[in-house]
């Protein structure tokens, strides 16, 4: 999950923008469809629902009913909140056996499928492999050591949670979660099935760059977001994408990293050997039908070189993905599966 970058040249430009997201929203006007839209903040970043109805809609009371739905799944599966569910598992050093509310099993049965499919380049088991590089709510200082590294690999991997029946037990005491890299997507495909199930079909939900839509924009088009360029010194957009019914999920490593003693480390973190690796992935992006499931790919596809992840995403027909590489020279170029409606800029 994680990649070494030397990027100073634009180092205090991407720090004054960690938390914007990867896309920005493209829609048009129109005089015979109207668009309301619910914007906030949540998990760190902000969030936007848009909704298309043939009428002006009054979205106080859905604003209501979004918040409550968002302060509820904090209370499952924020590692910031030290009262939430997850906190109180992750505090626990007993092997017992823990009852999960259906959404964070949910999340967890998806996330061990990932990580089989993956063959471990997604784990969820990495809330102090990530502490140890400076990152999450209990962040370490300072370099780590080799040892340190080699205890905490000890303590990690997708293999020592034991999950059934609505239940969790861990095989070692010692290990943590950290839903960062899947949880924010089921946060949008749950907003959205909560707004379509209320009779909307025309419906664009947005965390934080994650992405999920469904029905058609205010001209009766497709959904389309702009994939940002990594490159900041350069256009803020490198294309657009069009979404069909879909859920999209960026990952990179030019917006959200940390400088240890002059040295810029990029957020994700290879579980496999818990420390960051040198990669020509700048960023990937995952379209499927689930934003919980492109959410997470996009955060394995940083981990797995390009060759790899494309195997990858080719055995699992629900995924489609594009890619922004560097070459030697330090050029962009851009690889992408054959399902995916990307127009370059």
């Amino acid at each position: 999950m994680t990649v070494l970058a030397k990027i100073f040249a634009s180092y205090y430009k991407q720090k004054a923008q960690i938390f914007l997201s990867f896309l920005f929203i493209i829609t048009g006007c129109s005089s015979t469809r109207y668009q309301s839209e619910i914007n906030g903040y949540t998990m760190g970043t902000t969030y936007t629902i848009k909704i298309i109805t043939d009428y002006n809609l009054d979205v106080s009371i859905l604003s209501a009913k979004v918040d409550s739905i968002l302060n509820y799944f904090n209370s499952q599966m924020s590692t910031w909140d030290p009262e939430s569910e997850i906190s109180k598992f992750n505090s626990n050093q007993e092997d017992t056996t823990f009852s999960l509310s259906s959404e964070f099993y949910t999340v967890l049965l998806e996330a061990e499928n990932i990580s089989k499919k993956t063959n471990g380049a997604f784990d969820i088991t990495v809330f102090d492999l990530m502490s140890l590089w400076g990152f999450g709510p209990e962040p370490r200082s300072g370099h780590p050591k080799n040892d340190e590294i080699k205890e905490v690999l000890s303590n990690t991997g997708w293999s020592k949670l034991v999950l059934k029946s609505g239940t969790i037990k861990k095989l070692n005491p010692k290990t943590k979660l950290d839903l960062n890299a899947i949880a924010k997507g089921y946060a949008v495909d749950l907003l959205h099935e909560k707004i379509y199930n209320l009779g909307y079909k025309d419906i664009f939900v947005e965390i934080g760059g994650e992405v999920k839509c469904s029905g058609k924009n205010k001209l009766q088009r497709d959904w389309v977001v702009g994939l940002e360029n990594p490159d900041m010194a350069y256009n803020d957009i490198i294309g657009t994408i069009s979404l069909n019914n879909s859920a999209m999920a960026t990952s990179g490593n030019y917006r959200n990293f940390i400088d240890k003693n002059g040295e810029i480390l990029g957020h994700t973190v290879d579980p496999r050997i818990g420390k960051p690796i040198l990669s020509n992935v700048l960023s990937s992006t995952v379209i499927s039908s689930s934003c919980m499931k492109a959410d997470a790919w996009a955060t394995a596809l940083m981990v797995m070189n390009f060759k790899e992840g494309k195997n990858k995403i080719v055995a699992n027909p629900d995924l489609e993905a594009i890619w922004i590489l560097s070459d030697d020279r330090g050029n962009q170029h851009i690889e992408k599966t054959s399902g995916i409606n990307f127009k370059k800029l």
